[in-house]
């Protein structure tokens, strides 16, 4: 799933030059605050029994707290995918980035 929505939003990227990865400091500063808080939830409710993982259905590569290593990469890639699709939206659709964040300056 997450190769799918790798291939389902970074063409935009290429495409219609969106410059989010570009901007990757950016990114993940409005990335990693929101990801780290969420892990940690993960973190607890894997140690509190009341999330788990299917064994045959990840790689078996685990990282702090025991949380796989695609859990890790489901709070990094879905989020820039979201970010990467408004950015998208707002490229070929100006008008409605003006209208929720107002004028750009430099214009």
């Amino acid at each position: 799933m997450l190769a799918f929505t790798v291939f389902g939003s970074f063409w935009l990227e290429i495409f219609l030059k969106t410059s989010v990865l570009r901007r990757w400091k950016r990114a993940l500063l409005s990335i990693l605050p929101v990801s780290t808080l969420f892990l940690i939830w993960d973190a607890y409710a894997i140690a509190q029994g009341h999330w788990f993982f299917d064994r045959n259905r990840i790689l078996g590569i685990y990282g702090p707290f025991n949380i796989p290593l695609e859990e890790f990469l489901f709070f990094i890639i879905v989020p820039m995918a979201a970010i990467l699709t408004i950015e998208g939206v707002t490229t070929v659709k100006p008008h409605l980035r003006e209208k929720e964040f107002g004028k750009d300056e430099d214009q």
